[in-house]
């Protein structure tokens, strides 16, 4: 596998994609695998990319994730939003817990996410994991990190929750911003009718 850099995916049109601009759940999981099977970073990779997804976090949300945000004993994580959104605490699946666990075991840094010298790692450098990871994965379009954030959208409307928990999951002050995700929902779509 080459060392050269790779350079940062940069978000693409949703025409460019032929209307898709989120990953569905499976292309997420085969980028988790990927990105946790190869690399040094390789378990802080999956991690991020597991934590992005199931929190529906932008980037400059998730690499800014310090310790103190983290509670081992409640299990959740204090998420501070962006771009005027509201912050708020999640409670934490068993799989992210001890996935978090395990990568703060290995560092001692402010970061959860930290780079080489456990300092804050750049939205740069996750653009770049995420890259790799779809390539590894071999995901049939390019991918970028914003549409981990639309994938936990669309994931939670398919899931039959309310427009309202999206709303509250992903900090939208706005309802209108969430809206989006109901718009094609193809599974919600196909159990309107039953026959």
């Amino acid at each position: 596998m080459s060392t050269r850099p790779v350079p940062p995916v940069k978000p693409t049109s949703e025409a460019a994609l032929g209307g898709r601009e989120h990953l569905t759940e499976e292309e997420v999981e085969a980028l988790i695998r990927a990105a946790g099977s190869v690399g040094r970073h390789r378990h802080r990779d999956s991690t991020m990319i597991l934590v992005a997804y199931r929190r529906g976090f932008r980037v400059s949300e998730l690499v800014g994730l310090r310790r103190e945000h983290y509670d081992a004993s409640r299990k959740t994580l204090m998420i501070r939003r962006l771009k005027g959104s509201k912050s708020g605490t999640h409670e934490l699946s068993r799989r992210e817990v001890t996935a978090i666990n395990r990568l703060l075991r290995s560092s001692d840094g402010p970061f959860i996410f930290a780079n080489e010298r456990g300092g804050k790692l750049t939205p740069n450098a996750f653009y770049k994991v995420v890259q790799r990871a779809g390539v590894r994965a071999g995901l049939a379009l390019p991918v970028h990190p914003h549409m981990l954030r639309h994938a936990c959208g669309f994931h939670i409307i398919n899931e039959g929750h309310s427009t309202r928990v999206a709303q509250e999951h992903l900090g939208h002050r706005n309802i209108r911003h969430t809206e989006r995700y109901t718009e094609l929902c193809p599974e919600r779509l196909g159990r309107v009718w039953d026959d």
